[in-house]
Order: structure tokens, then C-alpha cells, then sequence
């Protein structure tokens, strides 16, 4: 649990609307709201105990065999659903020069259709509240998670299960206008999914909206705070909260002239805007990587067994079947292939200020899964496990000093889940470390040989996050932590 953590104390409550304004400063008004104003704190945890009760789930690992409505093509081996939607599990070939390991082949989850992940806006007692979702998933370690309002595939929400209605989709599909606060395509684990995207959304709606019977409505200090419990913010509700626009100004301290400082993040910031995007775009063009779809049957370092497909030194991870009943999914029961890691993942950040601004270093990581390449990493990313048999030279870069601090400098350090719809028990450590100005200095702010890193201010990985496949989702769920803290 993060420092700020304890904020999360309990006051009453009330309803009612508010007036309009600039985004950013009616959203520094809700993060400034801690205490509750809809929904008390002890009314929220309350609730949410309620919910977890009222969403009980079983899940139970089956042999691949026991499968409903999924099996394995007789031609290729590829794992799919009978309807040709949801998706595919198929394998892929790996050519690329980043990273320790030039070659390889793998599994890999492909579902080529947009999501929508949306959460809804609107003011209570003046005040911006966020409708969000206590959704119980599969894969989750927990069971229920706090979720947006809405997170659907379109298999989901054109109803190809036979289920009932998403809620709230209309919100989201047509939006009023001038309603529509972020608006972007979000890649997601470009390791596990081959080049997926969801549409990333917040909306604001009227007071015509209500909560519904797992829908409350809280203020962002509530679920800014929410974000330091471990497994509790689900990863679709964190890569939307980063989506925000940011409310909050871009330097310490006054701003002499006048003038925003959220205006001078690129002129105070060590590397400009389009110094950044021209190294990303510099990054993108000079590394290789080759991917080549493979029948799931055809891939080598990889064993079919009756109720898994694992690596054959057991890294990385298996894909395996889960028989599932919810009384609270748009479908009572059915079965599905998840995917299930290896070990507890690590994604880090380095923070440090340069002339009063608060800068992350971030990494211009390639993975085969993603569509454009490379996008924004945090410093660190991956599980430690899987390169514990590598030599010191081979291993994540930063990964010793994020560690090393971590225990007594840390600004954010949480065990949060991934995602619970289509991985089993992925969890991974998210943690925020600021060093201070000598570390990890040189002429140019970093060692020789680190051509893929750079110090960003915050407020540019905000400008970023504006458009699609920038950062990738482990970076995302950083710069939402990393908002909460400052």
C-alpha cells in the first residue's frame, strides 16, 4: 500500500449537480476530495464487502477436453471458439535485435476486435464523481475488483454469448457532444496479445445517470487512494484513469511570468516534446523485430498437455482452461482458455525532479505484440523470474537500483492485478522510486549505452496519452499510481 493510502478516511455524504468548467480544474477538485462526498469511505468498503459477497464465482481448472463452445483446429492447433469471435490462440515466430534473446517462438492471445473500456463522469454536490463497478473476472486472484463502468469486447456487447445487455454502453457509443473528456486506442500486453487494442474512454454524463446495483459513484481522490490497496483497482479501470487529463501543475513551486505551468512542461522540461517523439519515432525505425503467425501445433520450446500448454523449462507462461459460474456476468456459466504467468511480474519507475519538474525515466521497449513496434515503458518491466538464469549483463537494466530503494524510498509500491478476462492470478508490483539528482547522472542525464531511456516530465506522458500507442499498459498503470502520489 502507497503512503497516500491512509488519505482514505471516511466522511458523509450527498447528492445533487454541479456546474461546468475547465476538465483539469474540476478534476484537481475531485482528487482534492478524498474523504467522499456521494459515497463515504466506510460506506464504500462496506459496499464493496457487500458485493464480493453478492458475486460469488467458482472457478475451476478443467482439462482442455471439457471445454464448452472451444477446442483446438484439427489443421492447425489453434485454440479457438466455435464462433470464430472472442479469441484465438495461436503461436508466433520471433525475430528481433532488443533484448537478450534474438529468436524464439511462443504462444500468443490474438483478438483483433476493439474493446471499449469507459468510465462515466458526472457531478454530485459540484463535485466530478466517477461511476465505477465492483466486476467479479475469472483470472482474478480476488474474485471481484473495481472496475470502469464499462469493459466489453465487441464479441461482449453484440452479444454473441446470448447474454443480457452491458450496462451504460449507449454513454459510450454515442457520446453527447462536447461530453467526451479522453478518447484514445490503448494497446495492452504486447508480450501476451498480439496487437490488441481497446478503445480507452471517459464521458460525461447527467444526472439521468444512476448506479446501478454494482455501480457506485466515487470521487477520484477515493479511487486515487483505492489505488494503493493491493488487487482492488482492476487493470482496465487503471489504464482509463491515465487517460485523464492531468489536473495537476506541471512544476514546483510559482510559475514567474504568469502564465499556466501546465503550458511549460515542454520548455521546462529536459528534453522537449518533439526531441521526445522524434527519439520514440528514431527508436521505432532502428529496431527489428520480425513476427510470423504459426499454427499453435508448430511451435517448438512449447508442451500440450491434457489441461495446459507450458514452456518447456516451465518460464514465462501456460495457457490453461477454466470452467467458470458468476451470478453476476451477462452470462451465469461457460468455460474458456486463460492465460496463466509464471511468477509475480515487476514494473518500476525511476522518478526525479530536474529544475523543480518531476520526470520518470522511460523506456522505448519493443515487444512482439505490439502494433507500432515500440511505445513507452516504465523503467523497468518484466519478471524477474524469467531472467533469474540469465548472466548480470543480460538482465533489465535498473532493475538493482529500483530494488535496492524500493523498501525505504518507494512513493508507490502495490501488488495489482492484471487482466482478469483473459489472464488467471497475473499479478504484478508496481513500484515508484524517486533518486535523487547525482543518481544515475552523466553530461546527458543518463549512462553510456542507454539509448532507449530518457527522463520525461509527467506532464508530457500526459500529452502523450492523448493519442494512441504511446504508452504501453505497464506505463500507464505507473502514471495513474504516480498522479495519486504527487
Amino acid at each position: 500500500m502507497h503512503k497516500a493510502s491512509a488519505a482514505l478516511t471516511s466522511r458523509g455524504s450527498g447528492t445533487g449537480s454541479g456546474t461546468g468548467g475547465e476538465p483539469a480544474a474540476r478534476l484537481a477538485v475531485s482528487a482534492a476530495a478524498t474523504d467522499g462526498v456521494a459515497m463515504s469511505n466506510a460506506a464504500f468498503f462496506e459496499w464493496f464487502d457487500e458485493r464480493r459477497r453478492e458475486q460469488p464465482q467458482q472457478v475451476r481448472r478443467i482439462p482442455f477436453s471439457e471445454l464448452s463452445g472451444w477446442g483446438f483446429d484439427q489443421a492447425t492447433g489453434n485454440l479457438q471458439h466455435r464462433s470464430g469471435r472472442f479469441f484465438t490462440v495461436h503461436g508466433l515466430r520471433v525475430r528481433s535485435d532488443f533484448g537478450p534473446v534474438p529468436e524464439w517462438e511462443q504462444p500468443i492471445i490474438n483478438q483483433p476486435e476493439f474493446g471499449i473500456l469507459g468510465i462515466a463522469v458526472r457531478e454530485i454536490d459540484g463535485v466530478l464523481h466517477l461511476l465505477m463497478q465492483a466486476k467479479s473476472e475469472p483470472g482474478n486472484i480476488n474474485g471481484v475488483q473495481l472496475s470502469p463502468t464499462i469493459q466489453a469486447t465487441k464479441s461482449n456487447y453484440s452479444r454473441v454469448h446470448g447474454g443480457s445487455a452491458v450496462k451504460y454502453l449507449e454513454s459510450f457509443h454515442r457520446p453527447a457532444p462536447g461530453s467526451v473528456l479522453a478518447d484514445s486506442l490503448q494497446s495492452e500486453q504486447g508480450t501476451w496479445f498480439y496487437r490488441k487494442r481497446n478503445r480507452n474512454m471517459v464521458v460525461e454524463v447527467g444526472p439521468e445517470v444512476e448506479a446501478g446495483e454494482d455501480f457506485c459513484w466515487l470521487t477520484l481522490g477515493q479511487v486515487n487512494a483505492l489505488l494503493g490497496f493491493d488487487n482492488l483497482v482492476n487493470m482496465d479501470a487503471r489504464t482509463v484513469l491515465s487517460c485523464l487529463p492531468d489536473w495537476q501543475p506541471a512544476v514546483t513551486g510559482e510559475v514567474s511570468d504568469g502564465a499556466p505551468a501546465t503550458s511549460l512542461h515542454s520548455a521546462m522540461s529536459l528534453h522537449s516534446d518533439t526531441e521526445v517523439r522524434s527519439w520514440l519515432t528514431q527508436r521505432r525505425i532502428e529496431h527489428e523485430i520480425i513476427t510470423t503467425a504459426l499454427p499453435l501445433n508448430d511451435v517448438t520450446g512449447w508442451e500440450r498437455w491434457d489441461d495446459r500448454i507450458e514452456h518447456e523449462r516451465g518460464r514465462y507462461f501456460s495457457i490453461i482452461a477454466v470452467d467458470v459460474s458468476s451470478g453476476r456476468r451477462e452470462v451465469p456459466a461457460w468455460s474458456q482458455p486463460l492465460l496463466h504467468p509464471s511468477g509475480v511480474g515487476l514494473a518500476g519507475l525511476l522518478v526525479r525532479h530536474i529544475d523543480g519538474v518531476l520526470h520518470a525515466l522511460m523506456r522505448a521497449r519493443v515487444e512482439p505484440g505490439l502494433l507500432d513496434i515500440a511505445e513507452l515503458a516504465p523503467t523497468v518491466q518484466g519478471t524477474p523470474g524469467n531472467y533469474a538464469h540469465l548472466p548480470a549483463e543480460d538482465r533489465p537494466p535498473f532493475q538493482e537500483e529500483l530494488l535496492e530503494r524500493s523498501t525505504e524510498q518507494a512513493l508507490f509500491d502495490s501488488v495489482l492485478s492484471e487482466e482478469g478476462g483473459r489472464f488467471h492470478h497475473a499479478e504484478c508490483r508496481y513500484v515508484i522510486t524517486e533518486v535523487a539528482d547525482d543518481v544515475l547522472e552523466t553530461e546527458d542525464g543518463l549512462r553510456p549505452g542507454h539509448e532507449e531511456f530518457r527522463w520525461m516530465s509527467v506532464t508530457q506522458l500526459g500529452e502523450l496519452l492523448k493519442y494512441s500507442s504511446q504508452l504501453n499498459v505497464q506505463a500507464r498503470t505507473l502514471v495513474a499510481a504516480l498522479r495519486s502520489v504527487r
